[in-house]
């Protein structure tokens, strides 16, 4: 066997010995940041965090949900609002089509899942972004679901949990995505008035109008390991002002030690420093009045009147 069929053992092969691989499609998967080759079962185990370097891989917003509620069982929220067309917009593909791939490849209506549930006993509202929908890029559904949500826990009486991933604003919506930083924002101020509790936390990549809006306005900010977090990539900074940025730069490291944000917190604990937190803050594992015809049950949502 010569070099080069030493480095690729396949070319040495005859094609009518091949076989079929003994390990099915979509077992194995590798890490981002080291990669190792990663049993998925096993992986799962460690709610898909790198066994080898603790790369936190991107999960769903479903898969979100599951390791967050109790059992992962909740409500969802605002499942009826479709997505449309305001524009008319085309680049290779009409806007509509889009859409259509997203859902076909995600089984979600749109990058923004809202749930009612509980925390270890306790009743919550949370918000999780699915990054594989359009880059869980913020349009004026994404917007509306997240008011609703707001809605629902001021209804409620309910701590709002969001955990966000996104690339930002929705391009094939213009200004109607922009506006969407304004209404989710004016959602919150009124949400504290009421005496909500919002928890933002920051997964990678959390960027552009979601992480200058409601990301970063949370009475507690939490944030993954190293996940990406600001407003315009480092890259395109680096390009615009020519200057060489610092060492992990816009990582969520590094915003912990400017201020930004209160704790980095690994997945496996992220639940649990939620729970501590809400149990510190006075939310105990009581029902509000009322929320047990919610859950598990779906009621309407009152439509905002911030739109």
């Amino acid at each position: 066997m010569n070099w080069l069929t030493r480095l690729i053992p396949s070319i040495g092969k005859s094609s009518s010995k091949s076989k079929k691989s003994k390990i099915p499609d979509g077992v194995w998967t590798s890490c981002p940041s080291c990669e190792s080759a990663l049993y998925k079962p096993e992986l799962q185990k460690t709610l898909y965090v790198c066994p080898k370097c603790d790369h936190h891989l991107r999960i769903g917003a479903r898969t979100r949900f599951n390791i967050f509620f109790d059992n992962g069982n909740f409500t969802e929220i605002a499942s009826n609002v479709e997505t449309n067309d305001p524009l008319g917009f085309k680049d290779v593909k009409a806007y509509p089509a889009r859409i259509k791939e997203a859902k076909k490849n995600t089984g979600e209506s749109e990058a923004l899942l809202v749930g009612f549930g509980k925390l270890d006993g306790r009743l919550v509202t949370a918000a999780a972004f699915e990054f594989k929908f359009m880059g869980g890029s913020m349009g004026s559904v994404v917007g509306e679901k997240f008011v609703q949500g707001i809605q629902q826990a001021i209804e409620t009486n309910t701590p709002f949990i969001c955990f966000s991933t996104s690339g930002g604003a929705r391009m094939q919506e213009s200004m109607v995505s922009l506006m969407q930083m304004a209404k989710v924002s004016a959602a919150l101020a009124r949400y504290s008035r009421a005496g909500g509790l919002f928890i933002s936390v920051l997964t990678n990549p959390t960027m552009g109008g979601v992480a200058a809006s409601f990301a970063s306005l949370g009475d507690l900010c939490f944030a993954e390991p190293r996940a990406l977090i600001g407003f315009a990539g480092p890259r395109t900074i680096k390009a615009t002002i020519r200057v060489e940025l610092p060492k992990g730069f816009q990582t969520s490291e590094f915003l912990l030690e400017h201020g930004a944000i209160d704790m980095v917190v690994t997945r496996n604990e992220l639940r649990d420093t939620i729970s501590d937190a809400l149990q510190t803050l006075g939310f105990g594992p009581v029902q509000t009045a009322g929320a047990e015809l919610l859950f598990p049950g779906e009621a309407p949502v009152p439509t905002s009147d911030l739109e």
